[in-house]
């Protein structure tokens, strides 16, 4: 079984980066344009990452945070906000919203990569690797 983040970005050129990045890491990825899709994705189908964009149309991304946060099977769940702002002035924001992390944007490819791989890691699912 292959373990599923869900990315929320409204941008569709930052959006297209970002799957660009987690394409190598061992997520298979869905995306979502905007918070509201994002909870109703998330409600139709469990992920075991989910990352998402700070603001957006519909729902920003600290609201679906909380939102899911109010679900079951989202309370555990890594969570990671992404902002174009000062990171440091929203990750209080964003530790209330219940994220784990917030990155600044535009995302480190390779920070990115390490933290999912060690999320990856985390759940037991075997690494792959590179001959």
């Amino acid at each position: 079984m292959s373990l599923q983040l869900l990315l929320v970005e409204d941008k569709p050129a930052t959006r297209d980066q970002l799957v660009q990045i987690i394409e190598q890491s061992p997520f298979t990825i869905s995306c979502a344009n905007d918070g509201l899709d994002g909870l109703n994705r998330s409600k139709n189908h469990h992920f075991d990452v989910v990352l998402v964009d700070h603001k957006m149309p519909l729902m920003d991304g600290l609201s679906l945070i909380k939102s899911l946060r109010q679900i079951e099977q989202y309370q555990q769940t890594p969570i990671i906000l992404m902002t174009t702002q000062d990171a440091s002035q929203v990750q209080p924001l964003a530790d209330k919203a219940g994220a784990n992390l917030c990155l600044p944007k535009p995302v480190d490819a390779k920070r990115l990569l390490g933290l999912l791989t060690d999320l990856a890691a985390a759940t037991g699912e075997p690494q792959q690797t590179t001959a």
